[in-house]
């Protein structure tokens, strides 16, 4: 695939992250986005880890200008993006695809998320950050990651998807 053909498909899965995030719901504190871990997986798959990335943070950008989304969207689409995407590129196997996202996401990011809700939203938030986080980023990718998962095993034959370049 050449490079306008990734940017371009890169483009497309941000928008449906951004617009997915009207399918989003309040969990604990934060607003889960099933769509962003879907997202996720399919950049990992078909894009590499620094789309992926790439992907995450502009569509965290985009939701928190829309309204869409908060500060906590950083730390967890971006490190499940980029854990999914590592992972993808070294064992090309779907379903530890969507485990590290859902290791990346609802751990990591979970935890990451506990000094950016100190540092920009208040200790009021982080005083909770760091045990209500996790649960919902948990939540969020593992619904998000799995059908994502359901979608790409289903496909992927069809599509010749799985071969990203990274």
């Amino acid at each position: 695939m050449n490079e306008t053909k990734r940017l371009t498909l890169a483009a497309v899965l941000t928008a449906v992250a951004v617009v997915g995030s009207v399918l989003s719901f309040p969990m604990l504190g934060s607003r889960c986005a099933p769509v962003q871990h879907m997202v996720n997986v399919f950049c990992a798959v078909l894009l590499g880890w620094r789309y992926g990335v790439g992907s995450a943070f502009v569509a965290s950008v985009l939701r928190n200008l829309f309204g869409l989304g908060s500060l906590l969207a950083f730390p967890g689409s971006m490190c499940g993006a980029f854990l999914s995407g590592v992972v993808y590129s070294r064992t090309k196997n779907i379903w530890l695809t969507v485990a590290a996202e859902a290791l990346g996401t609802g751990i990591i990011g979970g935890l990451a998320a506990y000094p950016i809700a100190i540092l920009f939203m208040g200790k009021e938030a982080g005083d909770v950050a760091f045990y209500v986080y996790v649960v919902p980023f948990l939540i969020s990718t593992v619904c998000g990651s799995l059908l994502a998962g359901l979608v790409v095993n289903r496909f992927k034959k069809y599509l010749n998807w799985g071969d990203n370049g990274a």
